[in-house]
């Protein structure tokens, strides 16, 4: 962790993600102001999210074949050059297309990214290591996601699409001095049919709990995230503190499981993860139509639980996947955090219009209870 390579890997994610957190919340607006409705304001985030999750599923086999340098020098150009572009136009179709290509680029950013943590440290330090990479994903979230529509009223429009372009621009500028290598093909450790297929079945199994528990955490605080603002009382502060209280929480909690899991293994910060977003997330249900204070202390709770689990999971999905599937590892983990995002915000929604937001929360917490169970077994 204490290389070069490991410290400019961190530096680039910080202006990728500084350049797509910054755009996130601003291009719904962009294109609502020019009588776009609000569905067609949230296709540029569905759209977005859409192509990096299908992008994601082939990054591990452009990892082998062209080495982590130039996927993630592409990713970061692709996220950033067309952001300038959205000053041409804010009609619906164009700003769509640029969404898909800047999706493209995010989904090449986010697995070659968390892959290289895994490539750039030993696995005794890929707790700290993926710790800290959730830093720099986080950091630049915390302040640029609440700051950017702010940002609209400063510097105007253009002064939002250029810094967005610039940032992740200059992280690829500095790929090029980033040292890795490529990953392996991934070998058979075995050749035996029938121990391949007994092989291949502990892996599925081992590696069941860390994105069952992704995937039910990542749901419950996308929903929550989506809805917050609804939810909150009027006239109050509690929706922009409790998604402060969120982005905080998952900064701590990655932080926090960092040291341990390095200490004391992958896998054992699942269970406890899970279960604190899960009582979160019954905090939530209790504070709707009630006190903002808890809305924010189970938002915090929600974030907190998620962090742990977000660093354990990774690394978790490392130990399984070994080396030579580092990359497999990744898109694993980044598709279980973006589509249990995407799904938690439609799937949450489809609940509370007709049932309510408490019946929602309720539901969210429910199925973490409910893959508990999957996560009790630490990842050997």
């Amino acid at each position: 962790m204490r290389t070069a390579a490991f410290r400019l890997m961190l530096v680039v994610t910080v202006l990728g993600f500084g350049g797509h957190a910054l755009l996130l919340p601003v291009l719904p607006l962009w294109v609502s102001r020019a009588g776009t409705g609000e569905f067609g304001a949230g296709t540029t985030t569905g759209v977005l999210m859409a192509t990096t999750v299908a992008t994601q599923l082939a990054v591990p086999a452009l990892l082998r074949r062209v080495g982590y340098r130039v996927v993630l020098g592409a990713g970061l150009v692709l996220l950033g050059a067309p952001a300038p572009f959205l000053l041409l136009t804010a009609e619906l179709g164009p700003v769509l297309l640029i969404s898909a290509v800047r999706g493209i680029g995010f989904g090449l950013l986010t697995v070659a990214g968390s892959a290289l943590v895994a490539e750039l440290v030993p696995p005794a330090e890929h707790g700290r290591a993926t710790a800290r990479y959730g830093y720099a994903i986080g950091i630049p979230q915390l302040f640029l996601l609440p700051l950017g529509v702010a940002t609209v009223d400063l510097l105007g429009f253009a002064g939002v699409f250029l810094a967005a372009g610039i940032a992740p621009l200059l992280g690829a500028a500095a790929v090029p001095f980033l040292r890795t290598g490529r990953p392996v093909r991934a070998e058979p450790r075995v050749q035996d049919p029938a121990e391949l297929g007994t092989e291949m079945v502990r892996s599925w199994r081992a590696g069941t709990g860390p994105m069952a528990a992704m995937l039910a955490c990542s749901l419950a605080q996308g929903g929550l995230v989506t809805f917050l603002p609804l939810v909150a009382p009027a006239a109050s502060a509690a929706a922009p503190l409790a998604l402060f209280a969120v982005a905080v929480g998952g900064i701590l909690g990655r932080g926090l499981a960092g040291g341990l899991v390095d200490r004391r293994g992958a896998g054992r910060l699942l269970l406890p993860g899970t279960l604190l977003a899960a009582v979160g997330m019954g905090v939530e249900v209790l504070s709707v139509g009630g006190s903002g204070w808890l809305l924010v202390v189970g938002a915090f709770a929600v974030g907190g639980g998620f962090g742990l689990v977000q660093s354990d999971s990774l690394v978790s999905l490392f130990a399984v996947a070994g080396p030579a599937r580092y990359g497999a590892a990744s898109a694993a983990w980044n598709i279980g955090f973006d589509a249990g995002t995407g799904v938690g915000s439609s799937g949450l929604g489809a609940i509370a219009e007709p049932f309510g937001f408490r019946a929602a929360f309720g539901a969210a917490a429910l199925l973490l209870l409910a893959v508990l169970p999957l996560t009790r077994r630490p990842t050997p």
